[in-house]
């Protein structure tokens, strides 16, 4: 019987007590913890080499946590990347997610929650691409989102979605104009087994940012809409070209 590896983390962390902490609460899940204090060392690592998840603070020595996930992405790394840090803003979670991070939490964060995001993150990523390839392409205003490429355009120029996402896009899609409950897309999209016990504004900061990817008028939205006190929908100009 051949034993599945220990999922490996890069924790990139300046504060150590705080990595000290973080890392023995993985690897008493049973992670295997690889730690680095400063952004420009981490600057020049391509976690995918071998690693399964990032956790990365912003605020480090060196360089920042935006411009480290920046140059990996840039360099073609698409090692799942969970951001760590004490900036809260809306406007610095919008940036995280543009860079393409796939979760951000709020430091200061319970060892359980960070655990759970972990988790759902290590979880979706290794069961995106299994089964049969869904290919399917949506149409909505000027935009045109392919499945099978994992690819979007609009007015023909190509956008550069995160996973997180494109896989929410495509979720608000299948749905062809149905309201999508938040509990359904935390559920759905980012893997979380018990979503009504999930208190977040993730979903509402990834809308943002397709907003601002993909609307005309990111503050006034024509097609990624709210529906209050349920979730979000698309416009249902939108449809499903083929499959």
């Amino acid at each position: 019987m051949i034993e599945e590896a220990a999922p490996r983390v890069l924790l990139v962390e300046d504060n150590a007590s705080l990595a000290g902490g973080l890392a023995r609460a993985l690897e008493s899940e049973g992670y295997e913890v690889e730690r680095e204090e400063r952004g420009d060392r981490a600057l020049e690592r391509l976690p995918g080499r071998s690693f399964d998840l990032v956790i990365l603070d912003l605020m480090l020595p060196g360089a920042t946590g935006f411009d480290v996930l920046r140059h990996w992405r840039r360099r073609g790394d698409e090692t799942p990347v969970l951001i760590l840090s004490a900036r809260g803003e809306e406007v610095d979670r919008i940036q995280g997610f543009r860079c393409g991070a796939d979760d951000y939490v709020v430091k200061p964060v319970g060892v359980i929650e960070l655990l759970l995001r972990a988790g759902a993150i290590l979880k979706r990523a290794g069961t995106r691409g299994s089964g049969p390839e869904t290919v399917g392409t949506y149409a909505f205003g000027d935009v045109l989102v392919n499945e099978g490429t994992r690819t979007v355009t609009r007015r023909g120029d190509p956008v550069p979605l995160s996973r997180l996402e494109f896989d929410l896009l495509v979720a608000l899609l299948r749905a062809r104009g149905r309201a999508v409950a938040r509990e359904d897309l935390l559920r759905d999209v980012w893997g979380f087994s018990r979503p009504e016990r999930i208190r977040t504004r993730t979903i509402d900061t990834h809308i943002a940012s397709l907003r601002g990817k993909l609307e005309p008028r990111p503050s006034r939205p024509t097609h990624i809409l709210t529906v209050r006190k349920v979730g979000y929908r698309i416009d249902v100009a939108s449809e499903r070209l083929s499959s």
